[in-house]
């Protein structure tokens, strides 16, 4: 893969997922432009790419204010020239209540961090891939497993996820006639800070409460690097990665 000059925005880029994505594209020769609402967690990425941290760009950003979102993309152009790769990593969860005890509250700060912060983003990067030169670009969608079958007690998560994979479908097709491509990645138990409590034990369809396991963060990262390799006439629409052992794909 040819990656000189190729330049990416990757959203939630503090920790977990969004932090070793954005390490794998800067390895591979990518100048990332780093999102996330935490300035130190931004800069602690940064200090760990190394040699290749001089490719690197930490932009505070809330992708749920469409002004801050604006900006992300400003400094990206400004300091880049381009956008290439847009890597919708960041969101967030509500705490496991029973639905009927969820706060209006939480619903909508899960619906604003990972529905409309993809669209925010998903909006400014159309406006600068179809006006560049050349052309187009690829915007990947974090969606998660849960957008196939949720876990108990995750209503706010489990239809974002759903949305997401809506939203990824219309994003492909409405961005055909700018040669830009758009696909998912649908990730199970990446071992990340976020998924840590999967080792002690969550709750299962029917009752129990159990460990599940969990699959390095850096398959994840692999992943994204491969969809993003390929040339803007081909695409990955959908791709699940996942640890081998979790309860998905049986019963119980």
């Amino acid at each position: 893969m040819n990656t000189a000059g190729k330049v990416a925005i990757v959203t939630g880029a503090g920790s977990g997922i969004g932090r070793a994505t954005a390490l794998a594209l800067l390895h591979e020769g990518y100048a990332v432009a780093l999102a996330g609402r935490r300035p130190g967690a931004l800069d602690e990425t940064v200090s760990r790419a190394g040699p290749d941290a001089g490719r690197a760009l930490a932009v505070p950003t809330d992708v749920t204010d469409p002004a801050s979102v604006r900006v992300l993309f400003e400094r990206t152009r400004a300091a880049f020239g381009r956008l290439d790769l847009l890597f919708n990593n960041a969101g967030m969860s509500a705490p496991a209540v029973p639905l009927e005890d969820l706060s209006d509250e939480d619903w909508r700060r899960v619906v604003d961090v990972n529905l409309t912060g993809v669209f925010l983003c998903t909006r400014e990067a159309f406006r600068l891939m179809k006006d560049q030169t050349p052309r187009g670009g690829r915007i990947i969608n974090n969606g998660s497993i849960s957008a196939y079958a949720p876990r108990p007690n995750s209503a706010p998560y489990t239809a974002t996820k759903h949305a997401i994979t809506g939203l990824t479908k219309s994003t492909a097709l409405d961005g055909r006639k700018y040669d830009i491509s758009c696909g998912q990645i649908d990730v199970g138990n990446a071992d990340t800070e976020m998924a840590a409590r999967m080792k002690v034990g969550v709750p299962q369809a029917d009752g129990r409460v159990a460990p599940e396991p969990t699959m390095d963060v850096a398959h994840v990262a692999s992943a994204v690097v491969h969809m993003a390799s390929l040339p803007l006439d081909a695409n990955v629409l959908f791709l699940t990665v996942m640890a081998t052992n979790m309860p998905f794909v049986g019963r119980g």
